[in-house]
């Protein structure tokens, strides 16, 4: 993780024109979203409720701290509110099919809802 920032930090300070590929936030918003709902699924089959925080999370791995830091959840009634803020380097706009929800708690997110056919 170390040595994948400090090449991107090098690249930025050379004045390198660095070109982010055409739908690469979105690419790792998908990945940081879908990841955020397994771990707080998670939480709630092995304890019952739905974390406070993300700080509650268990048995994360290193690899988990880049979607810890491009979500933002907050806890509401019996369900989780979980919007994406980060995928690359922008924020991602990312569409899922409804399906997706089924057997979630997510009750609310900044993510776009396809109804399959």
């Amino acid at each position: 993780m170390r040595q994948a920032s400090l090449i991107i930090a090098v690249l930025m300070l050379s004045g390198c024109d660095f070109e982010i590929p055409h739908g690469i936030d979105e690419k790792f918003g998908d990945q940081h979203f879908k990841s955020a709902v397994s771990a707080i699924e998670l939480h709630k089959t092995r304890h019952g409720n739905y974390p406070s925080s993300l700080e509650e999370l268990e048995y994360l791995g290193d690899w988990d701290e880049i979607w810890l830091n491009s979500v933002s959840y907050e806890k509401a009634g019996s369900g989780y509110n979980l919007y994406i803020e980060r995928g690359w380097v922008g924020e991602p706009s990312l569409e899922l099919p409804e399906g997706y929800k089924t057997g979630l708690g997510l009750l609310d997110s900044n993510v776009t809802w396809v109804v399959e056919r």
